[in-house]
């Protein structure tokens, strides 16, 4: 094994997905010398990347391009300034080999349910309203409580299980309230029944309940265009973007207060880079397991957990299968939770007019069963259920490519909290020039507009010299509350977007 001495450089970044991209740019942008690295021998962007195979290109989980921040969307316009398409949202529930509008669409779901189911679903929704659960602890109770037991049967339980490998009544109610919230049962139904009229024609922008969003911004190739162009900025500023680098160790010389940041690229050869600050968007249980000496809150960094997915995209001689985005399954006899339709997305995603190219997500853990399976087993797999499904006849399908995402959400079980509480006063409190930020960089499930402004504060803090901004005060939708103790409720407030599981009895 050999070993390089890389560079000295202003700031070492961790990670080239959108919030290490966004931290890379802005400083590129400013002046700053920078290095980048990233363990992905290809693609930049993360979790957002846009993966390529035969001119086909697919969207890892889906990402549209919304946000409240006007900070992060000047930033998109800044980086991206051409190639942005406006795209109708279209998602929709499968169910009993049907398809439901999101919202309910009052005429549409009883002609789907058939009277009786239909007569069933709102005498279940009536007796919940006058004998609701009165100790709501669980998921299961909370939506129970707002949807009747029938519905929640159909469009909430077997969807939700399947993200999150664990049942509905081992989640706690207060997710619930969250992921759920702005949304009622009435409101949906008043707002379908409205729409069939022809009573309600104004469009939703997303400024109100954002689940309902009816267009959205996209880029044209894809998610990674916006990142493969954040990247290219910081190559042409002079700095570097290491790709196929994973992080070995992470050691700060009390001397000289630089860190000495050691990689090791594919050919095992040792990279050393010297930096005055390090940002890392690393996931936190890597990031703490390489720092040398190893801190004290090691143990809490091994405690935290994370929910994986993989994608089998399939290219089918077809019409497009739906018109949809993405449409979720809930039929309980397939394992596929989520098909994504990527000429949807974009009529660019799809080279071939002729096929059809469909991404049918499977929510795991690393190492189960589905992870382990080879490439040609899920693409076996994946062909099963679309004919399961009645969507499509596997003789049609005409190729299949198999990707998987670790570490796609962080856990948020009993101890999360306080394994990052540990973690973050250990590392802030000894080491004032490693910062952590993004989704996995602070162990907390938000969408890429927040991490990017977790990115922006960072950046920020560094060129102010001292930690002015708390980036643990960005909310959800990436606005930044000022700190003290209304902004931290309200920051936390938005916190929790995957389920707590219930604490034993």
């Amino acid at each position: 094994m050999t070993t390089k001495n890389g560079q000295a450089v202003d700031v070492a970044i961790i990670g080239a997905g959108p919030a290490g991209l966004t931290a890379a740019y802005l400083l590129t942008k400013s002046g700053h010398s920078v290095t980048v690295i990233e363990k992905d021998p290809v693609y930049v962007g993360g979790i957002s990347r846009t993966v390529e195979h035969d001119g086909f290109r697919f969207d890892i989980g889906g990402h549209r391009f919304f946000s409240k921040s006007k900070e992060v969307v000047d930033l998109w316009n800044e980086i991206l300034p051409d190639d942005f398409i406006q795209r109708p949202r279209m998602s929709r529930i499968f169910y009993g080999g049907k398809y439901y509008s999101y919202p309910l669409r009052g005429f549409e779901a009883l002609r789907n349910l058939g009277l009786w189911k239909s007569t069933c679903c709102m005498a279940s929704y009536a007796y919940s309203q006058i004998f609701p659960k009165k100790n709501v602890a669980s998921f299961q109770d909370w939506t129970i409580n707002q949807f009747g037991e029938q519905l929640f049967n159909i469009f909430f339980k077997t969807y939700t299980e399947k993200v999150w490998g664990m049942s509905c009544n081992e989640i706690s109610a207060d997710w619930a309230a969250q992921r759920i919230k702005g949304l009622s049962l009435g409101s949906a139904v008043l707002d379908g029944l409205k729409r069939s009229l022809g009573l309600n024609k104004k469009p939703n922008d997303g400024m109100e309940t954002k689940t309902l969003l009816e267009t959205f911004r996209y880029p044209r190739r894809g998610p990674g265009m916006m990142w493969e162009a954040a990247r290219d900025f910081v190559v042409k500023g002079g700095n570097r973007v290491l790709m196929n680098h994973a992080l070995q160790q992470l050691s700060l010389d009390a001397k000289t207060g630089r860190w000495r940041v050691a990689t090791t690229n594919g050919d095992g050869e040792t990279v050393v880079i010297n930096a005055a600050h390090v940002i890392s968007s690393a996931p936190v249980r890597e990031l703490v397991g390489r720092i040398h000496p190893l801190p004290k809150a090691t143990q809490n960094a091994l405690d935290l957990r994370y929910r994986d997915f993989l994608t089998v995209a399939l290219m089918i001689k077809s019409e497009d299968i739906f018109p949809d985005n993405w449409i979720y399954i809930h039929e309980p006899n397939v394992k596929v939770g989520r098909i994504q339709n990527f000429r949807s997305w974009s009529p660019e995603m799809v080279p071939d007019d002729s096929l059809a190219c469909v991404g049918l997500e499977y929510f795991c853990f690393e190492g189960d069963g589905l992870w382990n399976s080879s490439d040609e087993e899920l693409v076996e797999l994946a062909k099963r259920e679309m004919a399961t499904l009645g969507m499509c006849d596997p003789a049609a399908v005409k190729g299949g490519v198999v990707v998987r995402q670790e570490k796609a959400y962080p856990v948020y079980d009993d101890v999360y909290k306080d394994n990052v509480e540990a973690i973050r006063a250990e590392l802030e409190q000894k080491y004032e020039t490693l910062h952590m930020i993004g989704r996995n960089g602070m162990h907390r499930y938000n969408n890429q507009d927040h991490a990017m402004m977790t990115a922006m504060l960072t950046v920020r803090n560094i060129q102010a010299g001292a930690r002015v901004y708390d980036i643990w005060q960005v909310n959800e939708d990436a606005e930044y509350h000022e700190s003290g103790d209304e902004g931290e409720k309200a920051a936390l407030a938005s916190e929790r977007l995957v389920p707590k599981r219930l604490k034993a009895a």
